[in-house]
């Protein structure tokens, strides 16, 4: 991860994160609060109208109470005829009719009455038709209307399948004031209002909804008005919870429902209020969370691209140079168009002045090594030209003396070709096929002083004679091959050189069939030591020479190998990097 990457991550999470937390937080208890508040002001609401409606009912139940122990009642109901009272029947008849319709109907509520003894209908008012008993009797609510011993059990509109419009209905049993022994039934229906007004009087918040259903879930009454004789799913009537709240769909909306089983047996008031409207309060905390956090994500922005982008510029900047300066190439932080002031431009000032004072001690540094390698390889051709001069030199006189012919013409031009390259050629490289025409004169000058009893062989295919190598390379290991391998040898000596690729390097291979080295010598000839001057002509000093000189322009990769056994001969092998004389071709190794 990078560097401003990281920085970021820290801002987001120090600041963006921890507002968002909070925004989170403040959002969520705020919503508990809301909720707590709506289910404690819901639970008082319908507290307050379930008592209305009990004190409503009750009104009514006391009116029954006070009419079905009246002696008239009492009295009209242990009659024991086969039909029912009917105006006209008689003047007692008539006054017990007429104060029985005075207690009961007297109530603006109620609609109509109907009376039973234990055998028959004996009274009914309104215009309906009443059933039979045995109808009556055959209702699912009328055992839980004996149950109740007296106590008078009401019935909602859509709860009394035996009415023909939706009305309240009481229904109770009549006992005898002295024995209590069941004597009658008493039906009553009581007009709806009687509970819609209080319904419509109840507090609920802005579009909120207010229902009466019984355990089938059927709607009996409504606020509003809608879903009236309607069965309604919700959970708490086929399972129970401490808690009256909860959250379910209602025509479509998710909806805060609270709910409260009613004094009345059988019935719940429900209060039901849309999410959406009973967190309207909430949208303005909402929004300035949303603007917190976006300010927030804005100042994080707004930090980035004007401070913390250039500052992580120029810290990459500086490590990359870095980066170049641990591959040995320095370079300068380009400060842009303007300087910083702050301790980011003063880190890349300083780099920039450390990087100007390498540079310049590595150029100090290169040159005095070029100068030094310079001089080392002057001193080694040096070292080379006058052993052999000398050598030429002795074999041009012995000719002279001994044959007087031109012989002595063809050594002197052959001679004055090897000088020309060695002394005369003033590039350090140049072509292998030059190097080897030198080779080839010095092998004709040397077949003139021994005779038939030096052979030799050069082998260079053309592909190879353009690629460049240092000069004098391989004279000097053709020297010592037939100074300290042939000259000694009894019989034929034989030396071959071959041009041939080895691993993508040139590799110049000189065998001899000479005496060889042993193996001590052989330790010597490359052991890091100075040899004495009165033994450095004798003791390979070319071979060491050439060694050194292709290690010092080339690298320690490149050299000679040299494999030989005493009485076996000698092979060397003289590696170096191909490069064309165009300037192509494979480089020195490190």
């Amino acid at each position: 991860m990078s560097l401003r990457h990281k920085i970021m991550l820290g801002v987001l999470l120090l600041v963006f994160i921890p507002v968002i937390v909070m925004g989170g937080v403040t959002y969520y208890l705020f919503s508990g609060a809301i909720e707590e508040q709506t289910e404690a002001y819901y639970r008082s609401s319908l507290l307050e109208t379930d008592r209305k409606i009990q004190y409503a009912l009750g009104e009514l139940n006391g009116i029954s109470d006070l009419s079905i122990t009246q002696p008239v009642v009492q009295q009209f109901l242990k009659q024991t005829r086969m039909g029912g009272l009917r105006w006209g029947d008689g003047m007692a008849e008539r006054a017990l009719l007429t104060e029985l319709n005075n207690l009961l109907l007297s109530h603006p509520k109620i609609t109509s009455l109907t009376l039973y003894n234990q055998n028959e209908l004996v009274h009914t008012t309104g215009s309906g038709t009443a059933l039979p008993l045995d109808s009556l009797r055959a209702q699912p609510w009328y055992a839980k209307v004996k149950a109740l011993k007296g106590r008078p059990m009401w019935l909602g509109p859509y709860e009394n399948d035996l009415l023909d419009g939706q009305q309240l209905t009481q229904v109770r049993m009549v006992k005898d004031y002295y024995s209590l022994e069941d004597i009658g039934t008493l039906v009553l229906t009581v007009r709806t209002d009687a509970i819609d007004h209080i319904l419509w009087e109840a507090g609920t918040i802005q579009e909120g909804e207010m229902l009466v259903v019984n355990r089938d879930g059927t709607v009996i009454f409504s606020k509003s008005g809608k879903h009236l004789g309607e069965g309604l799913p919700f959970p708490f009537l086929t399972s129970t919870g401490e808690r009256e709240t909860f959250v379910e769909a209602y025509e479509g909306k998710e909806t805060f429902i609270t709910y409260h089983p009613s004094q009345v047996e059988g019935w719940y008031l429900i209060a039901l209020t849309p999410i959406d409207n009973m967190y309207a309060e909430m949208i303005r905390i909402r929004n300035l969370a949303v603007g917190l956090i976006l300010l927030t994500l804005f100042s994080v922005i707004v930090f980035d691209l004007l401070f913390l982008r250039k500052l992580v510029h120029t810290i990459i900047a500086v490590t990359k140079a870095l980066k170049l300066a641990e591959a040995g190439s320095f370079t300068e932080v380009s400060m842009g168009r303007r300087a910083y002031q702050d301790e980011s431009g003063l880190l890349v000032r300083g780099f920039n002045r450390m990087s100007r004072q390498i540079q310049e001690l590595i150029t100090r540094v290169e040159e005095e090594q070029r100068r030094k390698k310079e001089a080392e390889l002057q001193a080694l051709v040096a070292q080379i030209n006058p052993h052999f001069i000398y050598n030429s030199l002795e074999t041009i006189n012995s000719m002279a003396v001994l044959q007087g012919n031109r012989e002595i013409s063809r050594l002197v031009i052959s001679l004055g070709k090897l000088l020309r390259i060695s002394i005369s050629e003033t590039q350090e490289l140049i072509p292998i096929g030059t190097e080897l025409e030198h080779v080839r004169h010095y092998l004709f000058i040397q077949t003139c002083r021994f005779g038939e009893k030096l052979l030799y062989e050069l082998e260079a295919p053309e592909q190879w004679k353009y690629h460049l190598s240092l000069k004098l390379i391989v004279q000097p290991i053709v020297e010592n091959a037939l100074y300290h391998g042939i000259e000694r040898l009894q019989g034929q000596g034989v030396i071959r050189i071959r041009l041939l690729e080895s691993s993508g390097d040139l590799v110049v291979e000189v065998t001899d069939n000479g005496l060889g080295i042993e193996p001590e010598r052989l330790e010597e000839l490359f052991a890091d030591k100075k040899p004495e001057v009165s033994k450095a002509k004798h003791r390979g000093v070319g071979m060491k020479n050439v060694h050194d000189r292709l290690r010092i322009r080339f690298g320690s990769r490149y050299g000679i190998i040299v494999c030989s056994s005493a009485g076996e001969g000698t092979v060397v092998r003289i590696r170096m990097p191909r490069i064309t004389s165009g300037g192509g071709g494979g480089g020195a190794a490190g």
